[in-house]
């Protein structure tokens, strides 16, 4: 017998598995000796009541073998006869090159940037020397984004596919097997290297292809579909292109454009990074128990309407740090990032304000690339703002709201450091008034949030792509273009690690039916 039931534990209970099992009894009625064994499969943190406890949902085995959670892909060497070139190594790409293994075709990774290891190096450049590698930085590289930048594996992608699969393939890989059932599943920055490594070896270990530093440059295409790609040295022909270059590859678009290649505008977001003093957020969540050891370190979701704009929290990291995530020189992005323990002094996260063509309709002429000069612009007076390198615009908080620039601000995680100044100055009147009136909103929500122990850091502006390449809902490729198949973030149709993944699996399904034979 197999009976699901949710169970409220102690913190300092939730590793104590006769606790779980004999709390299961309990609420079943049933003798302790009668439960087999309790299956967590799902956790996480109700902090609404005076103590937090840990929520968990169970299935309580009596007389029947456990399922196991995580499912074991069989990955064999692919069909060297049947080749699909995939443009990009970050979550959308890779998924959809092990999906093509699945299915017996060869994928022929080509990644602009450097494998993981060797990005370490760029990264470092643009942290200490504020040096910005347009093809190997926070962006671009092996793994993509997601690889030096956190790894948060929550999504509410659910009803595009089966988010456990993609869990169990990254388990698969080397994850600690907890991301299959807490709520908010994280790798951490510090691990997820090693996990794409493996999953690169399973690939090239099935006869798939990878080639670094191999940039996109041009397209071969003939009668409106897509034979190959050429890069920097060379030219690759392959059946069909699975195109998954991430939301800040803007060549690829130029490219596209060029080939008169159809592109839409989409909304999309930016504002800031805020960032406090995690011991701050602790309070505020867990109260009384913010130094119990055995909760996890305290985040954070906040979302609010002003007026017909969104302003919502983004990439929350507890514990974490502030990267330079741009992608080009003159130009300043932040994003933030844990490692695995969550421990470091600060928690930040985005706070973004919903971009559409109400804000960039100046840029109306450039059609289709209106929201991605909007987008350019800001983070340009933002470099500009920084003293014309890598050292951040910055805010107190209250200060922001009371539109005075700081004379000092707090300690920052930054490594290349803040510069004091009036951030409306650089976001425009749509973004900061946007802010002002979500803050005073958030602080409401969270008693302590509005603080001048917070600071505010511009410019957050890659939560997604101002671009879509569009495609076909049954077939999902290029409505011009045949054998061109637009996937993950850079397409304009994921957010994030899981939802990227999944696409890139759903791609490399329909690039199967699409090559000859099936």
């Amino acid at each position: 017998m197999i009976q699901q039931i949710t169970l409220r534990i102690p913190p300092e209970r939730i590793t104590d598995l006769e606790f779980i099992k004999a709390s299961a009894a309990r609420r079943l009625k049933m003798g302790v000796d009668d439960v087999d064994t309790v299956q967590v499969l799902r956790r996480s943190v109700d902090a609404r009541g005076r103590t937090p406890v840990f929520q968990i949902q169970t299935a309580v085995y009596s007389n029947e073998p456990m399922e196991q959670l995580c499912r074991q892909v069989s990955y064999k060497p692919a069909n060297p006869g049947q080749r699909v070139i995939v443009v990009g190594s970050g979550p959308a790409g890779l998924f959809a090159a092990l999906g093509l293994i699945e299915r017996g075709i060869t994928p022929i990774v080509l990644e602009r940037g450097k494998d993981v290891k060797q990005r370490r190096y760029d990264l470092k450049a643009i942290n200490t020397r504020g040096v910005v590698d347009p093809d190997s930085n926070y962006c671009f590289g092996e793994g993509g984004a997601g690889t030096y930048s956190d790894g948060k594996l929550y999504t509410r992608s659910t009803k595009r596919g089966d988010v456990k699969r993609i869990l169990s393939i990254l388990v698969q890989h080397g994850a600690v097997p907890d991301i299959l059932v807490n709520a908010h599943p994280h790798i951490g920055s510090n691990k997820l290297p090693r996990i794409i490594e493996a999953i690169r070896n399973t690939i090239l270990q099935c006869h798939g292809e990878i080639h670094f530093n191999s940039r996109v440059t041009g397209l071969v295409l003939k009668n409106d579909k897509i034979m190959g790609v050429t890069t920097d040295h060379r030219e690759f022909t392959a059946d069909a292109v699975i195109l998954a270059t991430g939301h800040s590859a803007r060549d690829i678009y130029q490219l596209l454009d060029r080939h008169h290649i159809l592109l839409e505008a989409k909304p999309y977001a930016m504002g800031v990074r805020v960032e406090h003093p995690q011991e701050l957020i602790n309070a505020i969540q867990y109260g009384d128990h913010q130094n119990n050891k055995f909760l996890p370190t305290a985040s954070y979701s906040l979302a609010c309407q002003v007026g017909r704009t969104g302003v919502y929290s983004f990439c929350m990291c507890p514990g974490g740090m502030l990267v330079p995530a741009a992608t080009a020189p003159g130009e300043l992005v932040l994003n933030g990032m844990s490692n695995s323990l969550r421990n470091l002094p600060h928690a930040n996260a985005g706070m973004v304000v919903t971009i559409d063509s109400s804000q960039y309709g100046h840029h109306n002429d450039l059609k289709h690339f209106a929201g991605l000069e909007f987008q350019r612009q800001i983070e340009t007076r933002a470099f500009q703002a920084g003293g014309r390198t890598q050292a951040a615009p910055a805010q107190r908080m209250t200060d922001f709201l009371d539109d005075k620039i700081s004379t000092t601000l707090p300690a920052t995680s930054y490594i290349p450091g803040m510069i004091s100044c009036s951030l409306p100055e650089i976001l425009g009147e749509h973004i900061s008034n946007a802010l002002k009136q979500a803050f005073q909103i958030f602080g409401q929500k969270m008693k302590g949030y509005v603080t001048e122990e917070a600071k505010l850091l511009a410019v957050e502006s890659r939560t997604s792509s101002p671009v879509r390449i569009p495609r076909q809902a049954d077939t999902r490729m290029h409505p011009q273009i045949s054998g061109l198949f637009p996937v993950g973030e850079g397409a304009g149709y994921a957010g994030g690690i899981v939802s990227s993944a999944i696409d890139g699996q759903a791609s490399a399904n329909a690039a199967f039916a699409y090559l000859p034979g099936h």
